[in-house]
């Protein structure tokens, strides 16, 4: 990274890259006026910050990306009230800014990335501990649990993984969504998946566009909207799953709501899944 002209310059590639992606997405649809989805105003921010050709994105998928992180902000903001002072942990986080539209004055949250995105995010959002902690490791690097803390109840932990494990074989995401679950009996889990047709078109590359602009990297790991119960199969140790509902968006985005209800559109339909983990493993049937 380099500084011009009070500008940043961020150079990365791969799925560490998505992290502008997902960011430039999010400042779109916050820049909008009226009747935006998403207020966030430290997107605004970074976008105006990076130097970076944002432009190859485009915009068209700033609403739906727009209900998407509303959903799962919603999600972590019952967490909070529900547990004040619990511990978020997200994995694979990028630039995403969570914790400014959730923050309660109370929760702690620990972002866990790749060396590279940690770099990237420290120079831009600062570190403010003890309250909120970077580390600079792989999500599938099981040592990152450490750092929660022994004393830190299950029940009191959020996992989070927004935009990840889409690019992870099934085995390792469901394999990590294990390991949480041993390790943090009554706490949860919250993630995204993509349907499969979705990820067959990009691993063909039917996705990719046909006037340069961006390429998302290949996606390994898909789900349908009726699958998400089989999450439970992945530990002994997981309670219960359930599949959230979108808010209602503009114009053709207004039936999200009901979208896992609708042929055709469920193929495209990416799910939001809440996991809870069992009270303590011990009890495992």
């Amino acid at each position: 990274m380099s500084e011009e002209n009070g500008r940043i310059k961020v150079a990365l590639e791969g799925v560490p890259e998505t992290l502008l992606w997902n960011l430039y997405n999010r400042a779109a649809e916050a820049r909008r006026p009226g009747s935006r989805l998403l207020d966030d105003p430290r997107a605004v921010e970074l976008v105006d910050r990076i130097d970076y050709p944002f432009e190859r994105f485009g915009t068209a998928m700033a609403q739906w990306h727009a209900l998407r992180v509303r959903c799962l902000d919603d999600e972590v903001r019952r967490f909070v009230a529900e547990r004040p002072g619990g511990t978020v942990v997200a994995l694979g986080e990028g630039l995403e800014t969570q914790f400014w539209r959730v923050d309660d004055g109370r929760v702690r949250w620990l972002t866990v990335d790749l060396p590279e995105t940690v770099e990237v995010r420290r120079t831009l959002l600062p570190d403010d501990p003890p309250r909120r902690r970077s580390l600079a490791c792989s999500a599938l690097d099981l040592r990152w649990m450490d750092e929660v803390g022994a004393d830190v109840p299950g029940r009191d932990v959020l996992v989070t993984a927004q935009g990840l494990l889409m690019y992870l074989p099934e085995r390792d995401a469901k394999g990590l969504i294990a390991a949480c679950a041993e390790r943090f009996p009554g706490g949860r889990f919250l993630f995204d998946a993509l349907p499969r047709a979705m990820v067959a078109r990009n691993q063909a590359g039917a996705m990719d566009p046909a006037d340069g602009g961006y390429r998302a990297p290949r996606w390994e790991w898909g789900m349908d909207v009726k699958e998400y119960r089989k999450v439970a199969s992945a530990s002994p140790y997981i309670a219960g799953v359930r599949s959230l509902r979108l808010g209602r968006g503009r114009g053709p985005y207004a039936i999200a709501p009901l979208s896992h209800l609708i042929p055709g559109l469920r193929a495209l339909r990416m799910s939001i899944v809440a996991v809870r983990f069992r009270e303590e493993t011990g009890t495992a049937d």
